[in-house]
């Protein structure tokens, strides 16, 4: 296994992997409303895994849905090096990975280029002092809401039963549509859905194996 500082000179090299910097925010990002064009080179859907980790569930609903594509986000280039390579591997063209912070979301995506949010298993950032660093915090739904299709979802897959309720409360405060949701969702997943619990994260498995109930939201934005 290659360590740290040679995965992140490896991310370097992919062909699927790209990076927004703090000090370039000001020059724009260069694939900011051309992803399908430039990069996917098609008319598909574009999805997003914000926080995405080691790419689990960018790689695994690629994999699943060739009619789509994916960007797996993150801000650790080390984690991403492992959905990237194996991206790679499997030749799935329909993923790329982008490596900076969430708070520089909006200046990756333009007006109605993204089709679909993951948010999977995210700090819950219990603290009542860091309430605003929770993804589903008004801060980042309105940043979404800059990029993300009017008839667009937001999926969320959490542990915490705390940070289940308080996006709930979001969605009610904000009269967002609430198209469906799950306390215990591996005992009420819709037939039709199996996705959603055939895809673990390492942090899924682990959250499972410990008898945690994995929480699920699906809700829109305007």
């Amino acid at each position: 296994m290659p360590s740290k500082q040679e995965k992140f000179a490896e991310f370097d090299t992919f062909k699927n992997c790209f990076t927004l910097y703090f000090e370039n925010l000001s020059q724009g990002f260069n694939l900011k409303g051309k992803w399908r064009r430039e990069y996917f080179r098609n008319d598909h859907p574009v999805v997003l895994e914000l926080g995405c980790g080691k790419g689990e569930y960018t790689v695994g609903l690629a994999r699943n849905n060739s009619g789509k594509n994916y960007i797996g986000v993150d801000i650790k280039g080390n984690r991403i090096w492992t959905g990237a390579k194996q991206a790679i591997d499997e030749k799935l063209d329909n993923v790329a990975f982008l490596r900076t912070r969430i708070d520089f979301i909006d200046y990756c995506f333009a007006e109605n280029e993204v089709d679909e949010i993951w948010i999977t298993f995210p700090d819950p950032q219990p603290q009542s002092t860091r309430e605003r660093k929770r993804l589903t915090h008004n801060l980042f739904t309105n940043r979404y809401k800059k990029f993300l299709k009017p008839d667009g979802f937001v999926h969320l897959k959490t542990d915490s039963t705390s940070f289940y309720e308080y996006t709930l409360q979001v969605i009610e405060e904000n009269k967002f549509p609430l198209i469906w949701h799950a306390n215990d969702l591996y005992k009420n997943c819709p037939a039709d859905r199996e996705e959603l619990i055939n895809i673990k994260t390492y942090y899924e498995r682990l959250f499972t194996e410990k008898g945690e109930n994995i929480k699920y939201i699906c809700f829109g934005l305007k």
